[in-house]
């Protein structure tokens, strides 16, 4: 090889880092409140967060005095209407949910840019908060759906974990670069280096040959909503897929009374790592398995069996689920696990 073709190389080789560094993912970063900023709190149908940003909010109420508490995490590309079915049922039963949109979707700034781990778990931290002011003799649980689910995991499996007491994951998305296949993953690293902000939409036949439920009436009221997204830019499904790995990882961390939610018919997040991480849950947390469940396990056709099983975890953690549904495969049963 020549001197000028070793020396061009070189050169290649020493800016390549630059110029993929000069292109990295775009993350949202953490505002700056104004002079009037009183603090974080619950303001008509907005959420205010620690650094003044304005996320949206919808909350069910029950009619008397709430027995207790969820705060409730969408999924990637939602917003809080995800709760629309679940919610309403577990305020006749008393239980009080916030439901926030987070950073990037729904009514919140910046939306479909990526709003980042750091700033989506400190959002949850604060929305705990705010929720034990309101009603701090009351028990919280977070409730976590797919995206939101690996969200409230690495929250929980922080060093500075929400101050809530029970833990709900909705087939949370815990498919992280640990089990991406190799194409996809060294794919998508570069598209989200080199052309991040470029929309990626799945083409026609992914989205007729993959479904997120049976409920195909939901799913067409899904398409019609504005507030909903319909795509991701590249660089916000690679911050997707940090999160679901430290998601997938991070079960084993959780302190907190914790039920795992699974539908086998789950077309999103693949039972392989869905059961790995599941199995990483302490002897006392508990797991359910619904043969007939899909991905959005609160929005199927039997949902009333999953909403009425979280409602019960919610108002008892230790209560046996009402529809009486198998555990995730290779986890331990509390009956399992008292028999060690």
């Amino acid at each position: 090889m020549s001197v000028a073709m070793n020396r061009r190389a070189f050169l290649l080789s020493a800016t390549a880092p630059v110029l993929l560094a000069a292109c990295a993912p775009i993350v949202q970063t953490q505002g700056v409140p104004g002079m009037d900023f009183i603090g974080p709190r619950f303001d008509g149908e907005d959420f205010v967060s620690f650094d003044g940003a304005r996320l949206g909010l919808t909350s069910w109420l029950p009619d008397g005095p709430p027995r207790a508490v969820v705060v409730a995490l969408h999924g990637m590309n939602d917003y809080a209407n995800a709760f629309h079915f679940a919610a309403p049922v577990w305020a006749r039963a008393g239980i009080a949910t916030y439901a926030f949109d987070q950073r990037g979707f729904g009514r919140s700034p910046e939306r479909g840019v990526w709003g980042g781990e750091a700033l989506m778990t400190r959002d949850l931290r604060t929305c705990v908060e705010v929720v034990r002011r309101l009603h701090p003799d009351l028990p919280v649980t977070v409730v976590g759906e797919s995206m939101g689910g690996a969200v409230a995991i690495s929250a929980f499996a922080s060093q500075q974990p929400p101050n809530a007491h029970r833990l709900a994951l909705l087939t949370p998305a815990v498919w992280g670069w640990s089990s991406q296949p190799l194409p996809y993953k060294t794919a998508l690293w570069f598209t989200a280096h080199l052309a991040g902000e470029k929309v990626i939409r799945p083409p026609r036949w992914v989205t007729d040959r993959v479904r997120p439920s049976d409920n195909l009436e939901e799913l067409i009221a899904m398409g019609r909503d504005p507030l909903m997204i319909w795509g991701a830019r590249n660089d916000t499904l690679f911050g997707l897929v940090d999160l679901m790995e430290g998601a997938w990882a991070g079960v084993g961390r959780l302190q907190v009374p914790t039920g795992y939610f699974y539908g086998a018919n789950d077309e999103i997040i693949p039972s392989e790592p869905s059961f790995q991480a599941a199995r990483r849950l302490k002897p006392s947390d508990r797991s359910a398995y619904y043969v007939e469940g899909w991905h959005l396990l609160i929005r199927d056709r039997q949902r009333e069996r999953v909403i009425a099983d979280v409602q019960s975890f919610i108002l008892d953690p230790g209560a046996p689920f009402p529809s009486r549904p198998p555990g995730i495969p290779g986890v331990p049963t509390r009956r399992d696990a008292s028999a060690v």
